[in-house]
């Protein structure tokens, strides 16, 4: 059974418990004001909005659930001041129940919960379906079967098994794999310079065969000029004796 808040006045009744859409009374580390609460929800009043009624409650209603007027959706408006005051009571952690202990202002609650130690984290590792609290996160990872070979965390791009993180060694990787690349960027260039050597062979040997196509060229524009001048030239005429 739940206690309900009827009307502003501060009646009560006691109805079943129904589903909060507020916030639940249980998250505040001391019992919050009668006139911070939704006499709809029960909770403490998330997004209050008021009614042309004066009436205020945490969601949009088509009438009054107090005196039963119609409501326009256009005369109904959020309560900012009232969100502010509330916004300045005192929670506990959402995981209170885990072990946290801290309390804040239940305005800065989403910015504690994304740092708690105690919020549950999924694995990071593929295929790892493990929730942990964050605390325990790193040593879970390291400890992780999904996480039998992952890249090294600083950068160097090595993958490492369980077994060679502990003695991993980022400059000796670094080294080791510039060297790597040192001895392929060499096999490239020797490979590139047979190339250009036997390119240079082959454009000697073409620019030798012009050389010797030009002189045959020429040879047969000598005989072509010369044969007409040796038909043209006239017989010699005979001489008549009378």
């Amino acid at each position: 059974m739940k206690w309900r808040l009827l009307s502003p006045s501060g009646q009560w009744s006691c109805h079943p418990e129904i589903m909060s859409g507020g916030y639940d009374l249980n998250l505040f580390t001391s019992p919050p004001d009668c006139n911070f609460l939704c006499s709809v929800c029960h909770g403490v009043l998330k997004r209050p909005m008021r009614l042309p009624c004066s009436h205020i409650f945490c969601k949009r209603q088509k009438t009054c659930p107090c005196c039963r007027k119609e409501v326009k959706q256009k005369k109904m408006v959020h309560v900012n001041k009232l969100r502010k005051l509330i916004g300045r009571l005192e929670v506990k952690c959402k995981n209170a129940e885990a072990g946290c202990l801290v309390t804040c202002p239940l305005a800065h609650r989403k910015g504690h919960q994304d740092s708690c130690p105690f919020e549950l984290m999924a694995c990071p590792n593929e295929g790892c379906t493990s929730r942990v609290p964050r605390g325990n996160l790193a040593e879970h990872r390291q400890n992780c079967q999904h996480g039998a070979h992952q890249r090294c965390p600083l950068g160097c791009g090595a993958t490492l098994g369980p077994a060679e993180r502990a003695s991993h060694n980022c400059y000796r990787e670094l080294r080791k794999a510039w060297c790597q690349r040192q001895e392929r960027s060499r096999t490239l260039v020797l490979c590139l310079l047979r190339r250009m050597r036997k390119v240079y062979r082959s454009a000697n040997h073409i620019r030798r065969q012009l050389a010797q196509l030009g002189e045959l060229l020429e040879e047969d524009d000598a005989l072509l000029l010369g044969a007409p001048q040796e038909e043209t030239e006239a017989p010699p005429r005979r001489q008549h004796w009378g």
